[in-house]
């Protein structure tokens, strides 16, 4: 399958998905909030679970992880960590931290990295986990916004395409 075909085909699946804009737009956020943690593995689980526990859609959940995704996964940690050692005043920690930043970028599985942090000590790992959770707080409201914008836009647009077909096939 074309690349181009294939994107069309996940574009439409996208658009075509089922609820209220409200639910698509809260599971979109919660995915957000789970796609900052640095808990890899778990994140799709994790953001599905929130969605499950606050009526949001389960699917979204599930895509809105992936704004962390294998081509940032370096940047989000990065940012996970700086932002929670600044906070929780930590020492620099260079090696260990070039060390687990280097097993992201060069590709290594997602377990091996969860074991680098979790070896680092328990400081090393709340400085990750505040991090994340932090940012994932900071960006997940905007997601919401901006993703109830856009369900609510996407039902208007499928209503006025509706309607057109019902009054064409009506003249006809």
């Amino acid at each position: 399958m074309k690349y181009s075909r294939r994107l069309r085909y996940y574009y439409l699946r996208f658009i075509r998905l089922k609820g209220e804009p409200n639910e698509l737009a809260l599971g979109m956020a919660f995915g957000i909030f789970a796609g900052m943690l640095p808990i890899m593995p778990f994140q799709i689980a994790f953001a599905v679970a929130l969605a499950m526990f606050f009526k949001g859609s389960k699917i979204t959940a599930a895509l809105g992880t992936w704004v962390s995704n294998p081509l940032n996964w370096y940047f989000v940690y990065y940012y996970d960590y700086k932002l929670g050692a600044f906070l929780l005043g930590l020492p620099e920690r260079k090696a260990a931290f070039h060390g687990i930043m280097e097993s992201i970028r060069t590709g290594q599985e997602s377990m091996a990295t969860v074991a680098k942090i979790l070896g680092e000590g328990g400081a090393f790992v709340a400085a990750f986990l505040l991090g994340g959770l932090i940012l994932g707080l900071l960006l997940s409201p905007p997601g919401y916004v901006i993703f109830l914008h856009f369900f609510r836009y996407i039902r208007r647009w499928r209503l006025k395409r509706k309607e057109a077909k019902g009054r064409r096939s009506f003249q006809s």
